[in-house]
């Protein structure tokens, strides 16, 4: 059966939830697309589904690196295709499953990743910039440079400003315009979980109050003893380096949940930049008010043609 089903969505709507009841139901495996889910021993922080979830549905994608190692989007969409096909090819079907909108449509449109090697002299001068608080900067260079680029990319995430920066400078054209896309030969049903925006907000200060009762602190605190610094790519998720700072004297526990609070409310408005209301590819239910019937129905209908 060459089909393939995605759940998008922001931050804390019910991915998780929906995924695994539809991969029950409809016999299927789900494939993470949460760029932090992929970094082992960082459970908590980014809200990575529970032991009880992972052995219900099989998973993928899911504690495939350690936190300080270099991963790729041109390696998670290698891996993610294989995966999908693998799947296919046992009869089952793939729930692509996750909020990182460069992860869900990189492979969704077959983008064509650019094959250019690291220069690892260019790199290492903006990561010394970036790591001299000029992050800020960089993504302001990215943005006269190629703002169609900048657009897609987190500010937040100097990885992925970096990397673009670089292949503006090696390729001597814009990273945007090298990323040509190859649609994959598979049929797609996007389902988009939504809800009003302080709806949203409310969740995510939910989830924030959660992760402490649950042990964040004490999982950050591990990886620092583990030798994870708190300037790796990794740690660039929401809540890493705030709980960090405050481990580390600089923060009050009340201003790095303020700030974790807040982080996350700018990453729910940066991910509707990806998962656009209008985009018409994208069949959008409203979690507080869609009944789940509706979405089963939708499924059920997609999977006969």
């Amino acid at each position: 059966m060459n089909k393939l089903i995605a759940i998008i969505g922001p931050t804390a709507i019910g991915k998780t939830r929906l995924a695994i009841e539809l991969a029950l139901q409809f016999n299927g495996e789900i494939i993470n697309a949460d760029s932090r889910q992929i970094y082992r021993y960082m459970d908590i922080g980014t809200a990575k589904p529970t032991k009880a979830e992972l052995a219900a549905v099989s998973h993928h994608l899911v504690d495939i690196i350690e936190p300080d190692k270099e991963f790729s989007l041109a390696e998670y969409q290698q891996l993610t295709d294989k995966t999908i096909q693998d799947i296919q090819t046992r009869g089952k079907i793939p729930f692509l499953v996750g909020g990182s909108g460069l992860y869900v449509w990189a492979v969704l449109e077959g983008w064509i990743i650019p094959k250019i090697a690291p220069d690892s002299g260019f790199r290492q001068e903006l990561e010394q910039r970036a790591g001299m608080g000029q992050g800020a900067e960089l993504y302001e260079d990215l943005r006269q440079i190629d703002p169609a680029a900048a657009a897609k990319i987190d500010s937040r995430n100097i990885r992925r400003v970096i990397r673009a920066l670089e292949v503006n400078k090696l390729a001597e054209t814009t990273f945007s315009e090298l990323q040509k896309k190859q649609p994959p030969l598979f049929e797609v049903l996007i389902i988009g979980l939504t809800a009003d925006r302080q709806e949203l907000y409310r969740r995510a200060d939910e989830r924030a109050g959660n992760m402490l009762k649950q042990g964040f602190v004490e999982e950050v605190e591990a990886l620092q003893k583990m030798g994870y610094r708190l300037n790796l790519p990794a740690m660039s998720g929401i809540g890493y380096r705030e709980i960090g700072q405050y481990l580390n004297g600089k923060m009050t526990l009340d201003a790095a949940v303020y700030k974790i609070k807040t982080g996350t409310h700018r990453f729910i408005r940066h991910q509707y930049a990806w998962f656009r209301l209008k985009d018409e590819r994208i069949k959008w239910f409203d979690v507080e008010n869609a009944p789940e019937s509706e979405i089963d129905r939708m499924v059920t209908e997609f999977l006969k043609q």
